[in-house]
């Protein structure tokens, strides 16, 4: 009976402690996430190009559709278009965040209240070299507020 109860106790103190590490795990992997969307943000809106290169993978195109035809724009000349120090006057948040193992979409807005317009971004994030990085962007301007529950 006391040899029951030692392996019970430890089943479950090994137990418990693989939940908390993995709770940690996940939630350490979303604030890597939160971070990468952050410099992502503010890299744009805060004219910092050095936080959209750390943001972005060198390969990530944005896609966007003009006319009904899709449109790329490299994130090269993103980030060259960005200037250093000049704000643009936009505001971010952070939508949403879905992740599996290495891989992650989010969904961001970006809205100008000058211009009273509002741009949604949705990403596809890798985990490269121990590192979130954004790989895909595209966006496109919110029409409504009507949204899929």
């Amino acid at each position: 009976m006391i040899v029951f109860k030692t392996i019970m106790f430890i089943t479950a103190t090994t137990l418990s402690f693989q939940l908390t590490a993995q709770s940690y795990n996940s939630s350490s992997e979303l604030e890597q996430i939160t971070e990468t969307l952050m410099d992502y943000i503010l890299g744009s809106t805060h004219g910092q190009p050095s936080r959209l290169k750390k943001a972005f993978h060198s390969d990530l195109n944005l896609y966007y559709i003009k006319n009904d035809s899709l449109k790329t724009w490299s994130g090269t000349e993103y980030i060259a278009d960005t200037k250093e120090g000049k704000p643009t006057g936009e505001d971010g948040r952070i939508l949403s965040i879905d992740y599996e193992n290495n891989a992650a979409v989010a969904k961001v807005e970006i809205s100008n209240p000058e211009y009273k317009g509002t741009y949604i971004d949705y990403f596809m994030l890798l985990k490269i070299e121990g590192h979130w990085t954004i790989i895909h962007k595209m966006f496109t301007r919110e029409l409504s507020n009507k949204k899929i529950k």
